[in-house]
């Protein structure tokens, strides 16, 4: 197979998603690997590392995309990928279909094999490709959150962990999955006093055990959200419902009750935001003002650390890579259940359940194309 690395495109965006030793690894097993020239620059790889390990280097996306059976990308296809990409291509990155209807139908018109890194999942119910990039931006999300609460950006002036004899900062994490769970370590670790709220019992459960004494846990409900929310510093949107639309917990009339330059922080906002007034926000202008709340919205938080993000995440996607590359498509599908349930789009049919209902469109059983 001939596998496709292009340089991302997205604002700010350095991450890469092939290491060399990937392509090492991807080479031993006989497969050939194009890199697009300083597709790895932004995360501390040279073009004559990837050549060392055995990549050819191309010059321009176009020539990448012509000539690969696979590509992988870290963050979704811009508007100006979607003419390079033809059928049966198969396209591995993160989509977040659910969050844009255009990308959905320019992948379903190109008649490509869609497969979402987020939407892979194992029999335990576990997203192991989300997984690494959830734990970055858990924690990022409170480092973040953290700089705009300081008076030269705009925030209340408050050191998240105060000092002896000044109260702490007050952080609400709505969500108790990945993102939720690593946002309160860090909030905690920091001395804020944080409170944690998930629609799960057995999960609050689990969070009461594991975490020290600065963390509480509530039921996740409209009255417990308005009331934390209106105590709250900073907030960090940290629900998922895997390859759907996040949900609004928090409308625009609610942030009447926050104070005024408080911080929002919504982790969400890549499927759609679980705040009604967040939109996506880039690294070069991360943060507007509604009602006096600070939202900050950018929907690739892991590529502000792309060194860290890139050896994270490849340490996860690499051996799916190496099982496709390895395996005819659609033979793979058949037998692998997580990659399977990895495929959104196929032969031009949306075959991921959540994103058709996200946009109202046809829905195909996977089974009955394979």
């Amino acid at each position: 197979m001939i596998i496709g690395i292009p340089k991302e495109i997205k604002t700010n965006e350095n991450r890469v998603s092939l290491l060399p030793v990937g392509v090492e690894l991807l080479k031993a097993c006989g497969h050939s690997v194009l890199v697009e020239t300083n597709a790895g620059s932004g995360s501390g790889f040279a073009d004559d590392e990837y050549k060392t390990a055995g990549a050819e280097i191309i010059s321009t996306p176009a020539e990448v995309y012509k000539k690969s059976d696979m590509i992988i990308k870290v963050k979704e296809p811009l508007k100006v990928e979607y003419e390079l990409i033809r059928e049966n291509q198969i396209i591995f990155t993160y989509f977040h279909f659910a969050a844009s209807e255009e990308l959905t139908k320019a992948m379903v018109d190109s008649k490509c094999v869609a497969i979402a890194y987020e939407t892979v999942q194992e029999k335990s119910g576990q997203l192991p490709l989300l997984t690494p990039m959830s734990e970055v931006a858990g924690r990022m999300a409170i480092q973040d959150g953290a700089r705009y609460l300081e008076k030269l950006h705009g925030g209340k002036g408050i050191l998240l962990g105060g000092v002896p004899g000044v109260e702490p900062a007050k952080v609400v994490i709505l969500g108790g999955g990945i993102v939720g769970t690593n946002a309160a370590k860090m909030a905690a670790g920091l001395g804020a006093r944080v409170s944690i709220l998930d629609i799960s019992l057995e999960r609050l459960r689990y969070l009461d055990d594991v975490m020290p004494k600065n963390v509480i846990t509530l039921m996740s409900n409209p009255a417990n959200i308005r009331n934390e929310i209106s105590l709250a510093d900073l907030v960090v949107g940290a629900v998922l419902i895997p390859g759907a639309k996040a949900p609004n917990l928090i409308t625009r009339d609610m942030l009447k009750l926050m104070k005024k330059g408080s911080v929002i922080v919504d982790v969400a906002v890549d499927q759609g935001g679980c705040v009604e007034t967040i939109h996506p926000t880039t690294h070069e202008e991360p943060i507007y003002e509604i009602e006096g709340v600070i939202h900050y919205g950018v929907a690739n938080m892991p590529g502000g650390v792309p060194m860290t993000s890139t050896k994270a995440l490849t340490n996860a996607t690499l051996p799916y890579v190496l099982k496709i590359a390895n395996s005819d498509f659609p033979q793979i599908a058949k037998v692998n259940e997580e990659i399977r349930k990895g495929i959104n789009i196929l032969n031009g049919k949306i075959v991921y359940k959540q994103v058709a209902e996200a946009f109202d469109l046809p829905f195909s059983n996977i089974d009955d194309i394979l």
